[in-house]
């Protein structure tokens, strides 16, 4: 069903309204805010139809309405209007993500907090993964039944691991079997660890016990592991201010959700989408314990086809424009530094102010 320029307008009030005040929004309210020119009886009126097709709901006896998902996604789709930042929001970020390329995961903890800072809201920032192969193999006999194998990661980590055997193998082994790893399994990425070069390093060391699919499953694991994005979640207090969430058992629920990195790396986004925003609200998310919050993401490109995200969570009352063009901001600048062919000194390329054509003219004499 097509819903009027008229309701669109009166749905518009209502959510920002709701936003700013959490409580169930009233006709009256809506005409003494100004701007719609119409009476309260004919948004009364309005309000009820726009109930009645889903976009209002009407908590308990009250005589207000709240929106509903339904009728926030209209607003996200269609209604809201794209924010700009102001210049105190845009050097705040400008200085905060003006690092001289410190580790990534300091860099990632400090956007974090800023994005939970500037939003008010949890916030949620995933490094983008990367390819990591191992270097080098130590494989380390103990007795006929057991060995330790050592791998060290490009990125310099070493993991271990001990193994024990259902059967007896000599020293001999175990040292051709390194051989055969530190030769044929070093340099390449954990989809490049197949059946036929697990196949080919039988052949080679004569493994007939199934020795190199033992080692093969160990490099497998620690390279997956590796590879993996590092979820991080900053301002979890946050969301404690929210009246949504003064349920004690409510907000623990979502904390305890939040807290776990595994349900983190499991959001949408970090699956890779293709547009610079994706919104969730409500229930929408297929996690429950995320079905009466909103979910906002940004993805950021940190260059070599690897992309990450940062994001926030709250209520559905969310200001979704606000957070959106900061998020968006965010995730510009975090790619033009990550995906730079060389660290640049400053945050120079990220200027409020673009240069004119002339400008740039004059920039090449």
């Amino acid at each position: 069903m097509d819903i009027s320029d008229r309701k669109k307008k009166i749905l518009t009030a209502v959510i920002d309204a709701y936003i700013a005040t959490a409580e169930p929004v009233g006709s009256k309210l809506i005409a003494q805010s100004g701007g719609l020119d119409l009476s309260s009886a004919t948004i009364r009126n309005e309000m009820a139809e726009l109930t009645a097709m889903g976009y209002l709901e009407q908590p308990h006896t009250s005589a207000g309405r709240v929106p509903s998902p339904q009728g926030y996604r209209l607003y996200v789709n269609e209604l809201m209007e794209r924010q700009r930042l102001s210049m105190e929001e845009t050097e705040r970020i400008n200085s905060a993500m003006n690092l001289k390329m410190q580790q990534l995961d300091k860099l990632m903890s400090d956007i974090g907090r800023l994005a939970s800072s500037l939003t008010q809201y949890p916030a949620v920032t995933l490094a983008a993964p990367v390819a990591a192969t191992i270097t080098r193999y130590d494989l380390i006999y103990v007795e006929a039944d057991t060995f330790i194998a050592v791998v060290m990661l490009d990125g310099k980590d070493v993991e271990n691991k001990l193994i024990h055997l259902p059967f007896s193998v000599d020293r001999g082994m175990i040292q051709r079997l390194a051989a055969v790893f530190n030769t044929d399994f070093t340099h390449i990425t954990v989809d490049q660890i197949t059946p036929e070069r697990i196949d080919r390093a039988e052949r080679a060391c004569g493994d007939t016990m199934g020795l190199v699919s033992v080692v093969a499953a160990f490099a497998i694991d620690t390279l997956q592991n590796a590879s993996r994005g590092e979820a991080i979640l900053s301002g979890a207090s946050n969301l404690l201010a929210l009246p949504e969430f003064r349920d004690p058992d409510k907000a623990h629920q979502l904390l305890s959700y939040l807290s776990d990195s595994e349900h983190l790396l499991g959001l949408p986004a970090a699956e890779g989408e293709d547009s610079d925003i994706q919104v969730l609200i409500g229930p929408e998310n297929v996690a429950e314990e995320l079905k009466d919050s909103s979910v906002v993401i940004a993805r950021y490109n940190a260059g070599d086809n690897m992309r990450g995200i940062i994001g926030v969570v709250g209520p559905t009352r969310m200001d979704y424009s606000g957070v959106a063009a900061k998020l968006r901001y965010i995730a510009t600048g975090l790619s033009r530094i990550l995906a730079a062919p060389e660290p640049p000194r400053g945050f120079e390329k990220l200027q409020v102010k673009e240069m004119t054509e002339d400008e740039r003219k004059d920039s090449t004499k």
